[in-house]
Formats: structure tokens, C-alpha cells, sequence
């Protein structure tokens, strides 16, 4: 039974939507095809007729991963109390790829690297925005600082297992951030 095109693209978005969740829940080398597929709520053999290799789906992924961004906000205080918030901490699934995966993206072949890389330049660019500064490379220093200050806060916060720890990183990270910026 042939599928119609609308329906390809249905599941292979699908596909990306389980494979974005499942990779940043457990990372991409605990991830399996047949896992993804079988999330989607497809078949494992239909696999190859999307992508070409796990490689493939994941950069492909990453490259979707791009187009979840939280909502605009006009100043890097506000964004970085809802990037360190508990509930972010806790949402593996639907939080941010550079925090879940930036460590196993060093470790993947060049086209998921390219995306990653892809994502971090736009996260500079968004936040550049709304960072203070009076030129532009000063703009860039502050959104650079403050995704760094973030990101590394947050894996910090989720890879203890001391629950007012995990709390209190967040908790300083954002003080001391809305004291800088």
C-alpha cells in the first residue's frame, strides 16, 4: 500500500518530533532505531525510507531542534529565569539540545556537529539581541556569556542527585546572572 505524500511527511516529522525527545531523555547512543520507530508508533522497517542511517536521523534532528525556541522575551534576566527553572531542569525531553546532548555532539560525525554548531550560533544571535552592551561584539561577549553561564548550570543542576543542591544551582546561577546583565 503506497503512502501519499502528505502522509510521508506527517511521519517523518513524526519520526524527528520521538527521535528529539528520546535522544535528549537518554542521549543518541542509548537511543535505538527501532526505539524511535516504534515511538513514532511506525515500523522499524520503514526506517531507511526516511533516513539514510542513524547518523542521518540524528543530524537531521538536531537540524528540527533548531526551529524549538522559547518564546521571545526583550531582556536575558526573564530568559534565563525560564531556562533555570525547575521545570526545565526536569524536561529532558523537551528541553535544551545543548544542554542534554553538547557533550555526545563532540563525539558524532561532522553533519551532526555542523548542526549543533548551527543552533549555538543562532542561540548567540537570539540572545545578542537582547544583551546589553553598546556594540555589537559587546552584544555577542554578553549572549555568549550568559548561553554558557546557562547551559552549564543547567547540566550541573541535572546531573546531581541532591535535590536542594540541584535547586540552589539554578536558584545562584539566576541571581548572579540578573546581577551581571
Amino acid at each position: 500500500m503506497r503512502v501519499s505524500r502528505k502522509q510521508v511527511e506527517e511521519n517523518r516529522k513524526t519520526i524527528l518530533e520521538a527521535a528529539g525527545r528520546l535522544f535528549r531523555e537518554r542521549g543518541f547512543e542509548a537511543v535505538t532505531v527501532t526505539d524511535v520507530m516504534k515511538q513514532a508508533g511506525l515500523t522499524h522497517g520503514g526506517f531507511y525510507g526516511y533516513f539514510e542511517s542513524k547518523d542521518d536521523l540524528i543530524a537531521q534532528t538536531l537540524a528540527g531542534l533548531q526551529t524549538e525556541t522559547g518564546s521571545a522575551s526583550t531582556d536575558l534576566t526573564t530568559v534565563a529565569e525560564r531556562y533555570l527553572s525547575p521545570e526545565h531542569r526536569d524536561d529532558f525531553g523537551h528541553g535544551c539540545p545543548l544542554a542534554a546532548l553538547g557533550s555526545e555532539t563532540s563525539r558524532q560525525p561532522h553533519a551532526a556537529r555542523v548542526e549543533m554548531t548551527a543552533f549555538l550560533e543562532k542561540q548567540f544571535g537570539r540572545l545578542g539581541k537582547i544583551a546589553p552592551g553598546d556594540d555589537g561584539a559587546q552584544k555577542r561577549r554578553a549572549a555568549i556569556g550568559t548561553s554558557a553561564t546557562m547551559i552549564g548550570a543547567l547540566i550541573l543542576a541535572r546531573m546531581t542527585d541532591n535535590p536542594e543542591l540541584s535547586d540552589e544551582i539554578l536558584s545562584e546561577t539566576r541571581a548572579w546572572l540578573a546581577a551581571t546583565v
